[in-house]
């Protein structure tokens, strides 16, 4: 193959794969449906959300500096974590946090066997449903994967998906914190949802980075006049429904 064979080649793969990921992973795409990644424009308001948690100390370390400035975020917290941490999803819940469904093991396989993301959704449902005395209406699916058949288990069960804007593409890798808060603050327009990580994938880890990353976010967009809203304020959906008691297998 010629170098401008090659070249050319090269080149129809980048496309493919950007258009794949635009389609599949893109926090803006709605190509299968509807999956908000912002809510209306117009009021200086921004909706600060938590994937991966909860993962301590690091969890309650970010509480205590939204409790501290009076702002209220939504997490998204996956089903295995919140087992091993229960008292801190409680806790997030009385201090007037919203708690969203991530999943029960944030595993990208469950995407690719039928009803496996649907069972992981729904044991989620139920230790969420336990640990709070109801089941949240929002959903965020890991790595903001979507594709048909995903939105459509959500719609049948009257759940909402939620996107959002990554603060930092490496936040996840804990890069400086000073880096972080900048392209946080430059992201956060008018109705935007943002996505910072209290965990990584389901496994504990160091969030240092991200504490500090948020108290730089939250002070600086304090300044610049935003106000703090929950997903469901932001989007005017509810955040939780009754209690499900299913049976038993």
């Amino acid at each position: 193959m010629t170098t401008a064979r090659r070249a050319g080649a090269a080149a129809v793969g980048a496309a493919i794969t950007a258009g794949l990921y635009w389609v599949f992973l893109s926090p803006y795409s709605q190509f299968f449906g509807r999956y908000p990644w912002r809510g209306r424009d117009g009021e200086r308001v921004v909706a600060l959300t938590f994937d991966d948690g909860p993962n301590e100390p690091y969890t309650s370390q970010i509480a205590e500096v939204l409790k501290d400035r009076g702002v209220r975020a939504t997490f998204f917290q996956v089903g295995c974590c919140v087992q091993r941490s229960p008292t801190t999803t409680a806790m997030l819940a009385a201090a007037g946090h919203v708690i969203g469904n991530h999943s029960l093991s944030h595993r990208f396989r469950t995407y690719l066997r039928w009803g496996a993301f649907a069972g992981e959704i729904e044991r989620t449902q139920e230790i969420l449903g336990q640990v709070l005395g109801q089941e949240p209406r929002l959903v965020r699916m890991p790595w903001l994967w979507r594709q048909p058949a995903t939105l459509s288990m959500l719609a049948r069960s009257g759940l909402t998906p939620v996107s959002g804007l990554f603060c930092h593409a490496l936040e996840v890798f804990q890069i400086d914190a000073a880096r972080i808060a900048p392209r946080a603050m430059a992201k956060a327009k008018p109705g935007t949802i943002i996505i910072f990580h209290d965990g990584y994938n389901a496994r504990g880890s160091v969030r240092a980075e991200t504490v500090e990353a948020v108290r730089l976010t939250v002070d600086g967009l304090l300044d610049r006049g935003y106000r703090f809203v929950t997903v469901d304020q932001l989007l005017g959906v509810p955040a939780y429904r009754p209690r499900i008691i299913r049976p038993k297998a």
